[in-house]
């Protein structure tokens, strides 16, 4: 598990990290380091000497990290232009360094160019770019489109522009830009928020994290977390010589109708790619469900279902009376219950909203932006993962909110947020998929925020195998989810 932390936390870390260090240190580390990265970049187009390399720089530490690394370039035989964007603020020992390496300094952005170093703002940085910054990156975004993509960007620490604790992006109107999109970016000592949620991790790119010594001095916990392969494949339940279906745990599932009987099928083909030994399901789609799946055990309603490890209940389920008597037997049980899709619409009656408050097992909900809204009162905003955590609060829940980069949340403030998914996600009938993966791992005995990240983390990875694979449908992501899961 990786964290990210904000932007407060990070410089008295660096500070207390400074004081224990000759002058400078940290600035070289870092510039190494971006150096280094930059230098395996541009081995993909013909190597470091003779590359044209521009460095976009401002007044701050960032712009001195670029202008050091753009030296250790031009000793090594580059073209290294500087673009100086506070030419009265720079750091002047780092302009020395690089004119000594054979660097120099420009006025305007040249017309060809193989890397950009993006060193206009680093984590101090708010509201988006400025209008002479905003100009220079409209320019940069000009010669890549008519460069298919050339040249390459390199943000230093994060996109300059980006909102550095929360990852939001200020709107742009048409033609406008408020901030770096960075193929890579070289961040230092730690993850910081912008990297891995909301629009600011796409404008990330891929992230190279440079150790430089601060990891130790980080005393707060972080803002965010962030689970790899490992932490999923360590909380997997294993199954041994004793195992039997019923110990492997059984899920339940209220899903789908007459109406919508594929909810259904889709929520029950996520449930059985998760660990559980045993898929019961009540609702209106039974046939459908048997049909594509004999082994469940299916019924009409909850009543009838039998004993379960944990519910999940929502998607396809409607809105009428029939829909609102499921979800208040559901929410009855005393075992984890995932409430999706139709469940979060019901929960608009305050009454069936004070049962979720006063159940002592867990509940997980699963909203998209416009169901948090209705639950919340207003959209997340620009600020997921806060908004998440207050959700989860207000509601004693956890909170898997869906979208780019998933947040989970929970009731005592932890927050993660998902590594893997594709935008071809969004599309009909992958959220009851999703849910019906959640509930099996609940149903299996896992802990509801390591539920929520694991099913995140595993619909994400489902949904790019099957993206690779041409139109991305629910019915090929429950499929691609078998081959995805821990073995």
């Amino acid at each position: 598990m990786r964290g990210a932390w904000r932007a407060a936390d990070i410089r008295a870390a660096e500070a207390e990290l400074m004081a224990t260090l000759p002058a400078g240190t940290l600035m070289q580390r870092a510039a190494s380091g971006l150096a280094r990265r930059c230098a395996l970049l541009l081995a993909d187009t013909g190597g470091v000497y003779g590359a044209r390399v521009l460095l976009v720089v401002g007044a701050g530490n960032n712009g001195g990290d670029a202008l050091y690394a753009g030296a250790r370039l031009a000793a090594r035989g580059a073209a290294v232009s500087a673009l100086l964007l506070a030419p009265e603020r720079v750091d002047a020992q780092a302009l020395a360094a690089l004119r000594a390496a054979g660097g120099r300094t420009v006025d305007t952005v040249p017309e060809r160019a193989d890397l950009v170093i993006d060193g206009i703002v680093g984590i101090g940085g708010t509201g988006g770019l400025r209008p002479a910054a905003a100009a220079v990156v409209a320019r940069l975004e000009e010669l890549r489109a008519r460069g298919g993509g050339r040249p390459v960007v390199v943000a230093v620490d994060v996109p300059s522009g980006v909102e550095v604790d929360t990852g939001h992006v200020p709107p742009a109107g048409p033609g406008e830009v408020t901030a770096v999109r960075a193929d890579v970016t070289v961040t230092f000592g730690c993850l910081k928020p912008a990297l891995v949620v909301g629009p600011g991790a796409v404008h990330a790119g891929h992230v190279d994290l440079v150790d430089i010594g601060l990891g130790p001095w980080l005393r707060s916990e972080p803002a965010v977390q962030v689970p790899d392969w490992a932490d999923v494949r360590a909380w997997w339940p294993r199954l041994d010589p004793s195992t039997e279906k019923y110990r492997r745990g059984v899920v339940g599932l209220a899903t789908g109708s007459a109406t919508y009987p594929g909810a259904a099928v889709l929520s029950v083909g996520g449930a059985l790619a998760g660990p559980t030994g045993l898929v019961r399901y009540a609702g209106g789609a039974a046939a459908q469900v048997l049909q594509r799946y004999p082994s469940v055990v299916a019924t009409e309603r909850v009543a009838q279902a039998g004993r379960v490890q944990a519910w999940v209940c929502g998607a396809g389920l409607g809105l009428d009376a029939v829909a609102e008597t499921e979800l208040r037997d559901v929410l009855a049980t005393p075992v984890p219950v995932v409430l999706d899709a139709d469940a979060l619409t019901l929960l608009r009656d305050r009454d069936l909203l004070a049962l979720v408050r006063r159940r002592e097992a867990p509940v997980v909900i699963t909203p998209h932006d416009r169901e948090f809204a209705r639950l919340a009162g207003e959209p997340p905003g620009s600020d997921r993962v806060a908004a998440a955590r207050a959700l989860a609060a207000e509601l004693t829940v956890t909170v898997l909110l869906k979208g780019h980069r998933t947040i989970v949340a929970t009731p005592d403030g932890r927050a993660y947020a998902n590594p893997t998914g594709t935008p071809a996600l969004a599309t009909g009938g992958t959220g009851d998929v999703l849910a019906g993966l959640l509930g099996s791992l609940l149903a299996a005995g896992l802990a509801p925020e390591r539920a929520a990240v694991a099913a995140a983390y595993l619909h994400g990875l489902a949904g790019q195998a099957a993206a690779q694979r041409g139109a991305v449908t629910a019915t090929e992501v429950a499929e691609a989810l078998r081959a995805v899961v821990p073995r």
